[in-house]
């Protein structure tokens, strides 16, 4: 039954709704489909702990679905085998190989078949933007947040966040 003057049809009140609302929120952020940059893979394989890794990690147990296009494939591929990351990773050479195959096979290779050109400080980003779009990603993590606020064109619905403030949005903490 409706309340008289209740705004929602269900007749609840507004503070019963936001729990669920809040509820829902986390879980789709759980279940999110993510961009995530090179420099965040890079900081999970350099790093034994950290945001980086824990969000490489939430993404090999499927927590989040990261997109990878060609373009992005290609730059994981060429920055993970530069020498000054071999040698700063606490992985050997073949550890790393097994680690980003077994990260690919969780991926979801979305073709970019429209340039939005979205004029991102960093021209090199602008690729990320696209991905995200054109496989319908919520959330683009990276290290680089400022160089994705001086877009010309902006996208409601894709927000571009750090590790930790994608970690901070998820119901458990960091372990």
């Amino acid at each position: 039954m409706m309340k008289m003057g209740s705004p929602n049809p269900g007749g609840e009140d507004h503070e019963q709704q936001r729990p669920c609302a809040i509820i829902y929120a986390m879980i789709m952020i759980m279940l999110a489909t993510v961009v995530m940059d090179t420099s965040v893979l890079v900081s999970a394989l350099i790093g034994a702990r950290g945001p980086s890794r824990e969000i490489l990690k939430r993404c090999l147990r499927g927590k989040y679905r990261p997109l990878v296009s060609n373009a992005l494939f290609f730059e994981y591929e060429d920055t993970c085998g530069r020498e000054q990351i071999l040698e700063s990773c606490p992985l050997t050479r073949w550890e790393i190989r097994d680690l980003l195959d077994a990260f690919y096979a969780v991926c979801q290779w979305a073709p970019i078949h429209y340039l939005w050109r979205p004029n991102s400080k960093d021209e090199g980003d602008n690729f990320l933007i696209e991905l995200a779009l054109a496989g319908n990603a919520s959330i683009i993590v990276t290290n680089n947040v400022r160089d994705f606020r001086s877009m010309e064109l902006h996208f409601s619905g894709l927000r571009v966040l750090t590790p930790e403030q994608l970690l901070r949005m998820t119901v458990d903490k960091v372990k």
